[in-house]
């Protein structure tokens, strides 16, 4: 046997840097040292869904070193485990042989996200990356992409800094216990189990109303603090138990990872507590008001940390640098919606005088807009707020959009139009009402086709049209305008 047989699959394929060597060391005492039982080895699908299995520690130990199989379903499934590709012929329905057969991957773990969980005893998590057995990445994978993304971005000089505020209800289990009404089949959802509201809503930052909800509160507040997830504040917002939940300023990978986990802890910690939480946009339920999800972002000097977007000339909201950022958001906003708004359900929020944008459009300090700016001369917090996401989106492929077409404006010198004060009535392109017209911008995009490949474009499009054709054969009549409908609330509510 030769050394080279003898070598892990991250030794083969030259995966891990020095630094990556020296953390996995790490966390393997640690897992030791905490005397875990189990690692649960995640992963994010398309959806933005965290996917995982449980190892036992020998397993996690070999997996650390050596990547761990695991199958390739996930990828095919639309949002209701509809399998969208043709696995079992020849290049899997997607014309790619390496896909013929539904094959296994290799997920190699990322010893920098390893966390011990707060609320399930001796449990640790740690996210992977999924590769094809000859060591390239993944097609499919949207961390994967973000990381390219990242180091596209890192060839300038630049790194990407994000902070995430994103809304989500929380609600009272009523009845816990499964019925046949809650089981479905491949592409078909069962009904959501029983909720009630947690408090009477719209009555906005209400200190009492947030104090019904306090036992919950604390509960997270403790887990993200343990997790070091850089939680700011936990807002009760405007619906019946509406909740806003803001987070400290990362780097748009770490940022991601920690949404990822955010939504899932949330959920897990929430039913522990005999609660329900939802990152379904707009439930369909009486009174609910639509989720959002800010992004706020700005890039900074990846040697020195300075703010990019600070503008240095009195009158200036944003530096030269900063303007042509935000002319490529807006020059490709529409084709890019899909990423931040990527469900069914997602494109109620995008009306006029919502609090959500319609179009294209920025100003300084104007909720109304799509790009909101805040900052200004000599403050290093001079940032951008992307209005148009919901809660439910990939951080992944979020985040991947923003850097991208914020640097296709700074490499193609995009002018900034005019700010509009009255977005709602602007002269700006508007923003797809549907995820059918989302996807078609999308798909005759040449700017995402060019950096993310035909592969992946053709592959993200038709998973969503597949949930789009399914949304629209549950109509029994007209579109019900701006309320969810029933087979949203069973797609999304319990999904998210």
């Amino acid at each position: 046997m030769t050394k080279r047989d003898r070598a892990t699959f991250i030794e083969r394929h030259g995966l891990w840097s020095d630094e990556e060597r020296r953390l996995a060391a790490d966390v393997a005492r640690r897992v030791e040292a905490k005397k875990l039982r189990f690692v649960r080895l995640a992963w994010g699908d398309a959806h933005g869904y965290s996917r995982a299995k449980t190892l036992t520690i020998p397993a996690f130990i070999s997996a650390l070193s050596g990547g761990y199989n695991i199958g390739v379903a996930t990828t095919t499934l639309d949002s209701a485990g509809a399998r969208v590709f043709a696995s079992f012929t020849r290049g899997g329905g997607m014309g790619l042989s390496e896909m013929t057969g539904s094959p296994n991957l290799t997920i190699v773990a990322d010893p920098a996200t390893f966390r011990v969980l707060p609320w399930a005893d001796g449990v640790g998590w740690i996210l992977g990356d999924e590769y094809f057995d000859d060591g390239r990445p993944f097609h499919f994978s949207p961390r994967q992409l973000l990381r390219k993304t990242v180091q596209r971005l890192a060839e300038h000089g630049y790194k990407s800094i994000v902070g995430p505020e994103i809304e989500w209800y929380l609600l009272r289990v009523v009845e816990a216990q499964l019925s046949e009404h809650n089981i479905g089949a491949p592409g078909l959802r069962g009904r959501p189990i029983k909720t009630a509201p947690v408090e009477p809503g719209y009555h906005y930052h209400s200190e009492s109303n947030m104090d019904l909800m306090h036992a919950v509160f604390d509960g997270l507040g403790q887990a993200f603090e343990a997790l070091g997830m850089g939680l700011r504040s936990i807002e009760n917002e405007w619906g019946p138990g509406q909740v806003e939940c803001t987070f400290a300023p990362r780097e748009a990978l770490e940022a991601a990872d920690n949404v990822l986990l955010f939504r899932t802890a949330t959920r897990q910690i929430c039913r522990r507590l005999g609660y329900f939480a939802t990152f379904m946009c707009r439930p369909a339920l009486k009174g609910f008001y639509s989720n959002g999800w800010h992004l706020h972002q700005s890039l900074v000097d990846a040697a020195t940390g300075d703010n990019l977007f600070t503008p240095q000339e009195t009158g200036r909201v944003l530096s030269p640098l900063g303007q042509s950022y935000l002319a490529g958001l807006l020059q490709y906003a529409v084709p890019a919606t899909v990423f931040a708004t990527p469900t069914v359900n997602g494109y109620r929020r995008l009306r006029p005088n919502s609090l959500a944008p319609d179009r294209a459009t920025w100003a300084y300090d104007h909720r109304g807009a799509m790009i909101r700016v805040l900052g200004g001369v000599d403050d290093p917090a001079t940032r951008l707020e992307n209005r148009v996401g919901e809660p439910a989106a990939n951080p992944y492929l979020y985040n991947m959009s923003q850097i991208m077409t914020g640097l296709a404006g700074i490499e193609s010198g995009a002018v900034l139009p005019p700010p509009s004060e009255e977005p709602y009535a602007a002269e700006r392109p508007l923003l797809p009402k549907s995820l059918p017209e989302a996807l078609d911008a999308l798909d005759s995009e040449p700017l995402f086709r060019r950096l993310l490949g035909d592969t992946f474009i053709d592959y993200f499009v038709k998973l969503k049209r597949t949930e789009a054709g399914r949304y629209q054969e549950s109509l029994q009549g007209p579109s019900s305008g701006d309320e969810a409908s029933e087979w949203e609330q069973n797609e999304y509510f319990d999904f998210f």
